[in-house]
């Protein structure tokens, strides 16, 4: 079955109080999805954001993001009071998310909603429901509070090494902190299923998405370091990152610990089951970020600089998606292939039957055949004009060199007509891949100003960018609508529209 559907993180969404939320205008956002006749909407990871604001450096593999919580939900709960919102400076600019302003003042806003907070049969089940992991979650957080955000191995030995007395001397001591953040949990459960089951009673599907791997400063190394490459003294042996090639001659340093995968074998992998299996309470659809990590990883010895200076160690590969198929076996994932892909990568791939993201851009480089050129596609793929970490379309066109540009504009007949943008848009449409997916910044024709991240550079343009109030029009649903039903992407309208023109054909 063909479908579409467009990128657009939670964050990015307009509203008053500095991000994006769970609020009217995520469920705007599904009803623009629905008139647009689109039936996938892709999000980034919903966890906390971490180091750089990045939500691929989360101190949590399965809590929520506070920032995402809708305030004039609380307000209409009962929670809140609109004098417990007002008087805050929630941004500088409407269209950028100020990480910094959202720091300082957002969990003092949900400590006046705890302070209204008389608890409750609904708050009690959900943490039953999350006792694998909430009470640490809940601890760590507070522990952080407790240490003025110090790392946990900033923390006294008992703690670091989670001696049982130190333990149960944060639970005494600490108890109301812990449950304020098992609160704060609680409330993001509560919207986000709620707003999920809005867009799947819409027919539209959230795509999700699970990073590889955790920062060393988060609860799941803390609570659980023997399945990560630690020494004695719990500091990393090796650290995850990407070796040197033509956008890096430094490689990218990533920093986080790696997994000590035979002790992951050994339990079937039951932590990342675990993971996995929130991920799909969470999502219709799992992409799986750096799916070539499974296979082969580069180990940078802890304490270098950048990552010149590593090796290509070998990963679960297969062990690893079996014990998914086996134990998950109706979760249905994206394999984010992107990089450098060997022909093991590649075998891993297609015996996984996982499809694979084909970015439009990456394919009109005139030297050299490409994956991802269109006629190479094949229907077990995702499309993607653009994604988190690319250029958007319209920079790309921009920044790109004259002779792929002249190739680009010759495939995909692009012309000022129709809009160079939209002319990318209408090819990603028309691919065989099964689903196509296009930033929302590529429907606006936004260039570097929309781009979201930028891999390996600290600034403060990545994750802030936030679409405007009235980009959501209905003359561009309309036209997006419109080349969905011509390419096949909204089955039910074009059978309709294939009848029509039949029957059109009949009369003439």
């Amino acid at each position: 079955m063909r479908e579409s559907g467009i990128v657009m993180h939670i964050t990015s969404l307009p509203g008053p109080y500095g991000v994006g939320t769970m609020g009217k205008h995520a469920y705007a956002f599904v009803d623009f999805l629905k008139e647009a006749g689109q039936s996938c909407w892709q999000i980034l990871p919903l966890t906390p954001t971490g180091y750089g604001d990045s939500p691929y450096q989360s101190c949590s593999t399965f809590a929520g993001n506070y920032y995402l919580i809708d305030l004039d939900t609380l307000i209409d709960e009962g929670l809140l009071e609109k004098a417990d919102v007002e008087g805050i400076e929630w941004f500088r600019r409407e269209d950028k998310a100020d990480f910094g302003l959202l720091y300082n003042n957002r969990l003092k806003v949900l400590r006046r909603a705890y302070a209204r907070f008389t608890g409750g049969e609904a708050f009690d089940t959900f943490c039953r429901d999350n006792k694998a992991w909430l009470p640490d979650f809940a601890m760590y957080m507070a522990l952080k509070d407790y240490y003025k955000g110090k790392a946990w191995y900033q923390w006294a030995d008992g703690l670091k090494f989670r001696a049982e007395a130190s333990l149960a001397w944060a639970r005494e001591n600490l108890g109301d902190e812990i449950r304020f953040h098992s609160f704060v949990q609680f409330l993001f459960f509560r919207q986000w299923t709620a707003l999920r089951a809005y867009a799947n009673g819409s027919g539209i599907k959230i795509i999700g998405d699970v990073p590889i791997y955790v920062p060393l400063d988060s609860v799941d190394v803390w609570s659980n370091p023997g399945l990560f490459q630690l020494d004695e003294n719990l500091d990393p042996i090796d650290v995850a990152g990407c070796p040197p090639d033509c956008f890096s001659e430094d490689g990218q340093l990533w920093g986080n610990p790696l997994y000590a995968w035979e002790k992951h074998a050994a339990t079937d992998f039951a932590w990342w089951m675990s993971r996995m299996a929130a991920a799909g309470k969470l999502y219709d659809i799992v992409r799986l970020d750096h799916f070539r990590g499974f296979e082969a990883y580069w180990a940078v010895p802890f304490g270098n600089k950048t990552a010149r200076i590593g090796k290509w160690v070998k990963g679960p590969a297969m062990a690893f998606i079996d014990a998914l198929k086996k134990h998950l076996p109706d979760l249905k994932i994206i394999a984010e292939d992107l990089g450098f892909l060997t022909p093991e990568v590649l075998e891993m791939l297609e015996k996984s039957g996982y499809p694979g993201m084909k970015v439009l851009q990456f394919g009109f480089d005139a030297k050299a055949p490409s994956d991802y050129v269109p006629y190479n596609h094949v229907p077990n793929s995702v499309c993607y004009t653009s994604t988190h970490d690319s250029h958007t379309a319209a920079q790309w066109l921009q920044e790109t060199d004259e002779e792929t540009l002249d190739y680009a504009t010759a495939y995909m007949g692009l012309n000022e007509e129709e809009g160079l943008t939209w002319g990318i848009i209408r090819t990603a449409m028309a691919s065989v891949s099964n689903l196509c997916m296009a930033q929302f910044q590529d429907y606006l024709e936004l260039g570097e100003e929309g781009r979201m991240n930028c891999p390996g550079i600290l600034s403060d343009c990545n994750w802030t960018w936030r679409a405007k109030y009235g980009t959501m029009t209905h003359a561009l649903a309309k036209r997006i609508h419109r080349l969905t039903v011509i390419y096949g992407r909204n089955a039910t309208q074009y059978t309709a529209l294939r009848q029509e023109a039949a029957g059109t054909a009949s009369a003439d």
